[in-house]
């Protein structure tokens, strides 16, 4: 299975971070992500990640700085997850793609089931 490069927004917002929930019938579905998704041919991490974020979302967001990045292999998927710190910049957040979001705290975070790569990423925060 072929190596699939996905980029992820961790949005802070006053000490909180974005989380949303995966929709009914996607793969993982249920579980808290940070937003993002899969990068196009030639596209470049930034270039992806807002992209990615104005289709989720409808916002325009800050890139700040990379967090780190996971691996993620199950039967369905080969992922390298790379996280990035973004601000909200403009726009109204609108769930295109989620069933549900939230602003938590770190300590907030165990109170959710977070999808593989993710939950792993959340002790560098």
């Amino acid at each position: 299975m072929e190596l699939t490069h996905v980029v992820a927004a961790i949005i802070t917002k006053d000490n909180k971070f974005f989380i949303a929930k995966r929709a009914k019938g996607k793969h993982l579905e249920g579980m808290y992500e940070f937003p993002g998704g899969k990068l196009l041919k030639k596209e470049t991490h930034i270039d992806g990640l807002k992209r990615e974020i104005k289709e989720e979302l409808n916002i325009e967001i800050e890139i700040k700085d990379k967090v780190g990045e996971e691996n993620f292999k199950d039967d369905i998927i080969n992922v390298k997850i790379h996280y990035y710190i973004c601000i909200h910049k403009n726009g109204k957040l609108t769930l295109n793609e989620h069933q549900d979001s939230a602003w938590v705290t770190k300590e907030e975070f165990k109170n959710y089931e977070f999808a593989e790569g993710d939950k792993d990423i959340i002790s560098l925060l």
